[in-house]
């Protein structure tokens, strides 16, 4: 029996049974998750010490960064879409985040009970003043990397991204 290419694409992990086949690009998108993991908690836990002077963790710091990058204040469940975050998780970080005047509620012209978080003065401070911390440390990670593969890797992140949104979205219809 000739093998096929599909049959050549395909690898075996696990018990070899076929629903633990992938093929080559599955393979290489599963050790690339893997290793995306670790990524991000090593990325989180850096975050973490870099702003902690400030008051902020990780977590906070990507709220008030998306308040920052919306094109108008949003209310919790905008931001939380707009992170791919859990909308109860980001709820319980605006509320410690407006306890120490980072940010504050709005009123919602379309929705009476979804208020806006906008960001206050402290906030915008506090933000900038992280984002001066985060350049230098940016930079040293980025050195010896080239720029274009960089944009490459972003654009596989997007393009998987954008796939479990279409899937997310097919399964909530």
């Amino acid at each position: 029996m000739r093998s096929t290419r599909h049959d050549r694409d395909m690898e075996t992990s696990g018990s070899g049974h076929p629903e633990t086949q992938r093929t080559a690009g599955g393979a290489a998108l599963s050790a690339l998750v893997l290793d995306l993991f670790k990524l991000s908690s090593r990325m989180l836990a850096a975050g973490d010490r870099l702003v902690a002077d400030l008051g902020l963790t990780s977590a906070r710091w990507q709220v008030l960064g998306t308040i920052v990058a919306a094109p108008r204040p949003q209310p919790v469940a905008w931001l939380a879409r707009d992170m791919g975050a859990n909308r109860q998780n980001v709820q319980r970080i605006v509320n410690d985040l407006a306890n120490e005047g980072l940010v504050g509620l709005a009123p919602n012209p379309h929705h009476r009970r979804a208020s806006l978080v906008v960001l206050t003065d402290r906030g915008q401070q506090v933000f900038d003043a992280a984002m001066c911390l985060q350049a230098p440390c940016i930079n040293r990670l980025a050195e010896g990397l080239a720029a274009g593969d960089i944009e490459t890797t972003h654009g596989v992140i997007l393009a998987v991204r954008r796939k479990l949104e279409e899937e997310g979205e097919a399964e909530e219809a």
